[in-house]
């Protein structure tokens, strides 16, 4: 469970508001571009963290050319799969499916895979940073998705219709913070946090005080300070997720476009909530959640509080709730906050 921390730090964005609030003097990180977004890499021991960066691009590399959807070359783009012929996968794409499949049930179906053909129909369909922010009016026709149920995995024999175009999006750079943590961890012994565009996970030992993460739904630089209402919390193990609607939008004619679909219509989900935060167990689980808040909408406050799950949602109004324990916020001048009725005494 998140708890406060004691002071302030930077914060920073790309796309999620949550960010490693700054490094402890004994901590080393790095920061760079990988998988379409902004990498932070900690460690808690200076020493290692050359070593530390080479196992995390190795890995982002592999999940890469395992998962992206904006590869020609990418194993899922090329997936021999359909109209019912099980298909024998690599064990790192089985990995990822097995997750995305995972929340999909955790979900009941919120957070579905099998909205690629949906995704790319609005206008999501390469790298955010190649889409045309600005562009002509499209046809935005209700459709119904395929269904995760219509995806078969067994070990590595994958099996779906033929049509059923697989969108990993929603689940793979949060399993794949959990995967690099706890591999950097495991082999250099040392304390590690991996943050993948604001999808956080930590692994081995934690600092004096816990990792020191900065939560806010308005993005910036690092060296910028909290601009609204924050929190500044400390997590020990596990991780942390932040879905948003603000943050990769696009519009089409007079329709402001996001990267988050409810699969019940193959349309952006409402945007009841700027941003959800959610702390869980692993940054997969969190993502799960948060992602799945924004398509369920103002019941999503209650579903939080019964799974137990720290969390912290935004409206569109710039208030702040927060359910199962979040900590309080500290709110930036001419701002204002509101507890969910979950916290509410």
């Amino acid at each position: 469970m998140p708890r406060p921390a004691g002071d302030t730090a930077a914060d920073a964005s790309d796309p999620a508001p949550a960010t490693p609030a700054g490094t402890a003097p004994a901590d080393a990180s790095a920061s760079w571009r990988a998988l379409g977004t902004l990498v932070q890499l900690v460690v808690t021991e200076p020493h290692r963290l050359d070593d530390a960066c080479r196992l995390l691009e190795a890995d982002l590399a592999e999940v890469d050319q395992a998962c992206s959807r904006f590869r020609a070359d990418s194993e899922i783009c090329n997936l021999p799969v359909g109209g019912g012929r099980p298909a024998r996968i690599s064990p790192l794409l089985a990995e990822a499916i097995a997750v995305a499949l995972r929340a999909a049930s955790l979900t009941d179906g919120d957070v579905d895979p099998t909205v690629g053909a949906a995704m790319s129909a609005v206008g999501y369909d390469r790298d955010f940073e190649q889409i045309e922010r600005i562009g002509p009016s499209i046809a935005l026709t209700v459709r119904t998705v395929p269904g995760w149920r219509e995806v078969h995995l067994e070990g590595q024999s994958l099996t779906m219709p033929a049509g059923v175009r697989l969108d990993l999006g929603a689940t793979a750079k949060a399993w794949a913070a959990d995967r690099s943590a706890a591999r950097i961890a495991s082999r250099l012994g040392c304390g590690v946090l991996v943050s993948l565009g604001g999808d956080i996970a930590v692994a081995g030992p934690a600092p004096d005080g816990g990792w020191r993460i900065r939560v806010q739904d308005v993005t910036g630089s690092p060296a910028d300070p909290p601009a609204g209402p924050y929190a500044l919390i400390a997590i020990r193990d596990g991780g942390l997720a932040t879905s948003s609607t603000a943050a990769r939008r696009w519009q089409r004619g007079g329709d402001v476009l996001h990267h988050i679909l409810d699969p019940r219509t193959g349309l952006p989900a409402e945007p009841v909530w700027r941003t959800v935060s959610v702390a869980a167990g692993t940054c997969a689980d969190a993502n799960a959640a948060s992602t799945a808040a924004i398509i369920r909408g103002r019941p999503a406050l209650s579903w939080l509080a019964r799974l137990g799950l720290p969390s912290r949602l935004v409206d569109a109004t710039g208030a702040v709730f927060t359910a199962a324990g979040w900590p309080d916020e500290t709110a930036a001048p001419g701002t204002a906050t509101a507890e969910s009725e979950a916290t509410q005494k």
